[in-house]
């Protein structure tokens, strides 16, 4: 059986092991207190390198499920509270 769990202390002494499984084997996940936090995945599997994306970000969210879906994202415009200052 081939490891794709981490605890994060094991990934992070072994993180060149965790790197070249996430090549060979797919996504390998770090866990914290036994909850997973994060996914190792090679950029090759994932097709494309960080921040080399073409697409722009109005293409971007009109490719989201929400578009067209008339919500208003309407500022909130009350003074801002002083620093300092417990309103509760």
């Amino acid at each position: 059986m081939t490891k794709r769990t981490w605890q994060i202390h094991e990934a992070r002494d072994r993180l060149s092991e965790v790197i070249r499984r996430a090549e060979a084997e797919g996504p390998q996940t770090i866990t914290v207190r036994g909850q997973p936090r994060a996914v190792v995945t090679a950029i090759a599997r994932r097709g494309t390198a960080p921040g080399t994306e073409t697409e722009s970000l109005l293409d971007f969210f009109r490719r989201s499920p929400l578009w067209g879906a008339g919500l208003d994202f309407e500022r909130d415009r009350s003074p801002m509270r002083e620093p300092g200052v417990d309103r509760g």
